[in-house]
């Protein structure tokens, strides 16, 4: 299995039409509008709402920053670095408030199927029977799978296209500091 790395800090902002933020897209599949799955890493500079994608399974975490306030049409959510990844309808499109200054977060979108967003646990292995799947961390680390060990810097996306049946790890590199790693994973409908 041949994976695709992508490192955030490289990769360009996009600015936000509504001027509150910038987005780093680091994955589309497939390429262009009618995509199935989209990872990127945002940064809320403002308070706004987050733009509407009907139809699309929506899941978020916060990287960096004291965290958000995310306000639905009958629920006020609130994340912080730490807490699990929310899962909500992407056409929702939630109000959001900046808890005390800028955040930075992690989005998976996926339509026309599933999506799947959990905390890598220390120690603790991941398998799932995703058509594709992933893992986004924040700090450098050593992944590993059934045959395969992979260092992935800070700040990358590690995404395989294909199945994988074997169990995951991951370890970070300074056992010293918090494990901050997401696993990630699509399956078509």
């Amino acid at each position: 299995m041949t994976p695709t790395l992508v490192n955030a800090q490289t990769t360009a902002p996009q600015a936000w039409r509504n001027g509150g933020g910038w987005t780093r897209e680091l994955l589309t599949w497939p390429p262009g509008p009618d995509w199935r799955v989209r990872i990127s890493r945002a940064d809320i500079e403002a308070d706004g709402p987050f733009s509407g994608f009907p139809g699309v399974e929506r899941w978020f975490v916060v990287l960096k920053g004291a965290g958000v306030a995310l306000q639905f049409a009958n629920d006020l959510q609130y994340l912080k670095v730490g807490d699990a990844p929310l899962r909500f309808d992407g056409g929702l499109a939630p109000g959001c408030r900046l808890i005390n200054g800028p955040t930075q977060d992690l989005n998976l979108m996926t339509r026309q199927g599933s999506g799947v967003m959990l905390s890598v646990q220390n120690q603790h292995g991941w398998s799932a029977p995703c058509a594709s799947r992933g893992l986004y961390t924040v700090a450098t680390g050593v992944w590993r799978n059934g045959g395969q060990t992979l260092a992935v810097p800070a700040h990358t996306l590690l995404w395989f296209d294909k199945a994988d049946p074997h169990e995951w790890a991951f370890s970070p590199s300074d056992a010293g500091i918090p494990l901050r790693a997401w696993w990630l994973g699509y399956t078509p409908g």
